[in-house]
């Protein structure tokens, strides 16, 4: 099945055509996760009784897909105003056909190494947002919140670059599992998710 017939399933819009995008150094073009790869890390990795949140989520994609799948609560992140109004659509629309009983799916506009990191929230999701550096502000605050409030938390990453896999190296996160997505994507070897726990 299609990512546009997924969609359709989903009752929201996040194929097409991605609008343009700044010339900004530390920022990157926004492209969505595959559902044939979520659904691959949904079966391996299952994030039943998390809270999720993913970062530079432009249309709202994953979070959905993730309330949708764990019934968990989820965030999107995006420093992009035009991607949160239409992921606040898509949630809007989404919930016309699948009606919340409990948690919810939330937007935020907002900088990533701006972002209030809350308590509860445990799994980070990213898909290449932006450079290491920013990447490693966010994981400042991170780290400040678990300082502050323990928990067990994860990092995803899809589509890894080298410097992202190089600075958790760095980290106290154990890296625990790689998941490839060879249906898709025989030969490409950056087409996998990589999860670090702490």
């Amino acid at each position: 099945m299609s990512d546009t017939q997924r969609d359709k399933q989903l009752n929201i819009e996040t194929t097409g055509n991605q609008y343009g995008f700044p010339q900004m150094a530390h920022y990157h073009r926004y492209e969505p996760t595959p559902y044939e790869g979520l659904d691959i890390l949904g079966d391996i990795y299952p994030l039943d009784n998390r809270s999720f949140v993913d970062i530079g989520c432009g249309k709202g994609r994953v979070p959905i897909y993730m309330y949708d799948r764990f019934r968990i609560p989820a965030v999107g992140i995006d420093m992009k105003e035009q991607y949160i109004e239409e992921a606040k659509q898509n949630k809007a629309a989404y919930l016309r056909k699948h009606p919340a009983k409990k948690h919810t799916v939330e937007f935020v506009y907002n900088y990533a190494q701006a972002y209030d990191i809350l308590p509860t929230q445990d799994v980070f999701f990213f898909f290449n947002p932006f450079s290491v550096q920013i990447f490693m502000k966010f994981m400042a605050n991170l780290f400040d919140s678990y300082a502050q409030h323990p928990r067990v938390m994860t990092i995803i990453l899809y589509y890894p670059s080298h410097d992202y896999i190089e600075y958790m190296a760095q980290t106290p996160f154990t890296f625990v599992k790689e998941i490839r997505i060879q249906t898709l994507y025989k030969h490409n070897e950056h087409e996998r998710f990589l999860i670090y726990e702490m």
